[in-house]
């Protein structure tokens, strides 16, 4: 899974708070017929192929091909701990990297997303932007950290993970913990 962070060129470069207004991240949503995390925002990301040269490659590879993004453009900067996703019981290697030279992306593969967008950090990080998502699978249910920016809300896996990098960087601010907001998946 590719944490990819860059600049936005349309909004300016001032800081306010913990981060630039400019510093953004990439994600898509998720296609609503897929089997698992359907509807969902995410960020690019998928299984590793024989192919690929460990979890960087694979992250590359798999951006490229939601995306269409320009590989070249790209400045991994490691990886982070495999993470488990228990609904999916899958386990993921987030790779942080640096979009050094942007280039113009779009959902490729409709089968797989539909939407790739950038959403500043400092919108995520805005404490007025979190909240809760509640939901029951089975006999289990899960508590998720939860961003509501632009219309769009970003919820389990890839919220955890926002959220706990937030927390690691010292970038988080106090937020309201108790605020619960519905998912969007259910509805696209």
């Amino acid at each position: 899974m590719l944490l990819l962070f860059g600049v936005l060129d349309h909004v300016p470069a001032r800081t306010d708070g913990p981060v630039a207004r400019d510093l953004d991240v990439l994600l898509l949503r998720r296609a609503a017929t897929l089997g698992s995390h359907a509807g969902q925002i995410a960020f690019p990301g998928g299984r590793l192929e024989a192919s690929d040269d460990g979890p960087i490659a694979g992250a590359l590879r798999e951006a490229v091909e939601e995306t269409g993004l320009d590989p070249d453009g790209i400045e991994p900067l490691g990886t982070l701990p495999e993470m488990a996703v228990p609904v999916s019981r899958h386990i993921v290697t987030p790779v942080p990297a640096w979009w050094t030279h942007p280039s113009e992306v779009a959902a490729v593969d409709h089968d797989e997303s539909v939407d790739v967008f950038r959403i500043p950090v400092a919108d995520l990080l805005e404490p007025a932007n979190r909240a809760i998502t509640v939901y029951t699978l089975g006999d289990h249910t899960y508590r998720s950290p939860a961003f509501t920016v632009g219309g769009r809300i970003v919820w389990g896996f890839t919220a955890l993970v926002l959220s706990r990098m937030f927390d690691e960087l010292g970038w988080a601010e106090p937020w309201d913990a108790e605020r619960i907001v519905e998912r969007d998946d259910l509805t696209r």
